[in-house]
């Protein structure tokens, strides 16, 4: 009785140890116009630029697996604080992406102001982007807070590299308590967006880099080396990653794995690891299954390491805390 007295206790004195109250109404009576406002923006956006939706998703990711959907990531440095923002993986994250998370707290704050969390924007905004380029509809709550810190240094190992091994990635997702179902269904995330030369030129450049015999097809990496001719001069030059509908959510991505039209040496292992090949089949013949298991391992991202209580707030700009004095 004592024990359970004291951790009774523990949990009364510390609200914000309690599991966090997502819901999918939270802004119902706070905030009523947020959703509409929120599909409107990013409807405009990726209109605009359609792009959009990709960088969204990737910005998504680079959040949420470090250390939870917090929007850490939208922190910009300070000359004393270095935020994860400047990690080096994370230098070629999209202006688009930040733009319209920015838009959407921008017109937010005007009709309920220090009430939605750049956090929840940021998941909003990916679940409503990826079901606009065909994707599957991602059952999102809200209720996050944002986080109060946001360190360059905690990112390392925590996002999966092009170069890394199986065994690697596999380790970065179990570590984020992700199964390797969950993980080869979250890197169908791949059949949007682009990758940078840089990223795969070991490839298309080399006969075999270090993880082993490069598979490609041919007349693919011949076009891929046409791209990729000037990357060293010109870092900006990519690929998409899916080239067949690059523009289209769909399990594209999986089929074009079968065939040797894997951008990344880590897209290539992912369809011929023992652990993972049957599922990359599987998701190839059967969108409907990519689609569940994608919405699903999204859900299950999203709703990981949520602050509450003091460990976070509702920041009033996404890329700086409250407190800060500048």
């Amino acid at each position: 009785m004592k024990s359970f007295g004291l951790c009774l206790f523990i949990l009364l004195s510390f609200p914000y140890l309690l599991q966090a109250n997502l819901s999918s109404d939270y802004y119902t009576k706070t905030c009523p116009e947020f959703e509409q406002t929120l599909v409107q923006i990013v409807t405009d956006k990726q209109i605009a630029a359609p792009t959009t939706a990709a960088g969204t998703l990737r910005l998504f990711f680079h959040d949420c697996m470090v250390d939870g959907c917090d929007a850490s990531i939208l922190v910009a440095s300070t000359p004393r604080k270095t935020s994860e923002r400047d990690a080096d993986i994370n230098h070629s994250l999209p202006g688009d992406a930040f733009d319209v998370i920015t838009r959407i707290k921008t017109a937010v704050e005007l009709k309920c102001p220090n009430v939605v969390s750049c956090s929840d924007i940021l998941v909003g905004a990916t679940r409503s982007l990826v079901t606009m380029v065909g994707g599957p509809r991602i059952n999102v709550k809200f209720g996050r807070k944002d986080s109060l810190v946001s360190y360059m240094n905690r990112v390392e190992g925590k996002l999966a590299r092009p170069n890394m091994t199986m065994d690697h990635i596999i380790s970065i997702f179990e570590s984020s308590g992700l199964t390797v179902q969950e993980m080869v269904a979250l890197v169908g995330a791949h059949t949007i967006g682009f990758s940078h030369c840089k990223e795969f030129a070991s490839r298309i450049f080399n006969k075999s880099d270090q993880n082993g015999p490069v598979e490609m097809n041919p007349k693919y990496a011949a076009e891929l080396r046409k791209l990729c001719a000037n990357y060293t001069r010109d870092e900006e030059m990519s690929a998409f990653n899916d080239v067949f509908t690059p523009g289209k959510f769909d399990n594209m991505y999986y089929k074009n794995l079968k065939h040797g039209y894997g951008l990344l040496q880590s897209d290539h292992a992912i369809a011929f690891d023992n652990r993972t090949r049957s599922l990359v089949d599987l998701y190839a013949e059967n969108e409907t299954a990519f689609f569940d298991a994608f919405a699903k391992a999204m859900e299950k991202v999203s709703e990981k390491n949520v602050k509450t209580g003091k460990l976070g707030e509702v920041r009033r700009r996404c890329d700086q805390y409250n407190d800060y004095k500048g």
